[in-house]
């Protein structure tokens, strides 16, 4: 596409095109303004005179996400949105509701290339990254259609943001402009597989976002079993490198942690563990492990999970485990891409 995505421009970006074509400076923030609350067509624009508007049709494009299917939990109100985007590719998010507000969990690329060995989005690679504007139209489409105010953002539905570094950071930076969206850093979370040289590249950023580690073993032989990136960065590697980017953000790291029964859920992976995260401002986030129909991995029992969890807190790591919400829509992670790619049973639908 030979046209401008102007909705992934910034302010400073939206002057220059607005100086290009000749227009007053002012121009540039209500462009800005009106790309960020969502709008899908240059004549919404109704402060915009219709000649600009028209050059603009010819020179630029909105990048926009159409909701394919949307799916609401009878249980808890979660609501999953499958979305197509210009080309025809589908990803997923999914709104939740807390007693703060309301967290969105947005895809960053279509696909993923990482092929973590529990997780069904990158059962078939990466497809294409996502635009920063596609990022943020998710956000925008959700807010539109429950006619509500998104307060948190979660890095980690389809896709390894740090695989697609320049856009989620260019993401970051637009999501969280006063002028724009105006979701502050503090209430956003990206979550990563691992990737070492991108987690030392984003602490140059100093964003005060929660940096999520998705680790889910305590050493290399299971965690390579799990998860390709650790045979090119091991578990220690990843760790010295949360060290250094905590030195610069002082920001506490999430780690997220998939309890799979038989796998690194035992008493030592629970000792080894703490052992290696000793001396890191960190929380774990216990995850029992979601069913994937192409691997065997099952979850533990509920009284495994607590004894692990347990045995973690005693050595001085904080860790909860993490609840689950719309169950009945397979809203949790891990269960991303394949489905959306053989379509959803239409029960839920609303």
């Amino acid at each position: 596409m030979d046209k401008i995505d102007i909705k992934s421009l910034n302010e400073a970006e939206l002057l220059g095109l607005m100086n290009d074509l000749n227009q007053p400076k002012f121009r540039a923030a209500q462009l800005f303004k009106w790309l960020q609350q969502g709008i899908e067509d240059f004549d919404e624009m109704t402060n915009i005179p219709k000649s600009l508007r028209d050059v603009l049709k010819e020179k630029c494009y909105i990048a926009n996400v159409s909701i394919v299917q949307k799916f609401v939990s009878k249980i808890d109100g979660t609501v999953k949105y499958v979305y197509e985007l210009f080309d025809g590719e589908r990803i997923e998010s999914v709104v939740m509701k807390y007693e703060h507000g309301y967290t969105v969990c947005i895809s960053t690329q279509v696909g993923c290339r990482m092929g973590c060995s529990f997780c069904a989005s990158g059962l078939d690679g990466l497809f294409r990254d996502l635009t920063p504007s596609e990022m943020l139209a998710q956000i925008t489409k959700a807010q539109r259609d429950n006619d509500i105010r998104i307060s948190n953002v979660v890095m980690m539905g389809m896709g390894e943001p740090l695989d697609n570094f320049n856009n989620s950071v260019k993401f970051l930076q637009l999501v969280s402009s006063d002028n724009g969206i105006n979701i502050g850093l503090r209430h956003i979370s990206l979550s990563t597989s691992g990737v070492v040289s991108k987690i030392k590249e984003l602490k140059d950023y100093n964003f005060p976002i929660t940096l999520s580690i998705s680790l889910h073993a305590p050493n290399d032989e299971i965690r390579s079993s799990m998860m390709k990136v650790n045979k090119k960065w091991g578990v220690d590697e990843l760790l010295s490198a949360c060290r250094e980017y905590q030195a610069v953000t002082t920001r506490r790291i999430s780690f997220e942690y998939a309890l799979i029964e038989g796998v690194n859920d035992s008493d030592a992976c629970a000792d080894e563990l703490a052992k290696k995260l000793r001396g890191i401002m960190c929380h774990v986030n216990l995850i029992p492990a979601n069913p994937v129909k192409e691997n065997s991995f099952k979850k533990p029992d509920m009284n495994r999970i607590i004894h692990f969890k347990e045995r973690l807190i005693k050595k001085g790591i904080n860790a909860t485990v993490r609840r689950t919400l719309g169950a009945d829509i397979d809203a949790s992670c891990g269960q991303l891409r394949r489905k959306v790619k053989e379509g959803f049973c239409s029960e839920n639908l609303q």
